[in-house]
């Protein structure tokens, strides 16, 4: 009888480590830990500070498909609050394009071409 009690108590006091340790790794962001810091300005080209995107206009991206022409999706977006210039596969020219949304400007809208096609998107979450 002992030895199912210390049994079913150190299966509780596993469950309660493990408990913490996942909340730990929920509130915890290892790059404060590690110094790590997110550029302040990704933008590799000038700003455009008044540009944003509304949610009109976000909502007509989705109707875009992956391959079509990057003009297409300009003619919904219109100008970019920057661009970042980045690598995805070896040899392929990719360009970046952010533009932060009206109703939240910590988000940012990143398009991604590869040369003249529209590849897809992503959000960015920028602390402020």
């Amino acid at each position: 009888m002992k030895y199912r009690r210390s049994r079913r108590q150190s299966v509780k006091y596993l469950l309660a480590a493990g408990t913490f340790v996942a909340l730990a790794g929920m509130l915890i962001n290892p790059r404060d830990l590690l110094g790590a810091k997110a550029p302040d300005d990704p933008c590799q080209s000038a700003v455009k500070s008044k540009v944003t995107l509304s949610r009109d206009r976000l909502a007509q991206l989705l109707t875009v498909s992956e391959g079509d022409r990057k003009d297409k999706v300009r003619s919904i977006l219109k100008e970019p609050y920057c661009t970042l210039a980045i690598e995805v596969r070896s040899g392929v020219k990719s360009d970046r394009e952010a533009y932060p949304l009206a109703f939240d400007p910590q988000t940012w809208l990143i398009v991604l071409y590869e040369g003249n096609e529209y590849r897809g998107y992503a959000f960015s979450f920028r602390k402020s």
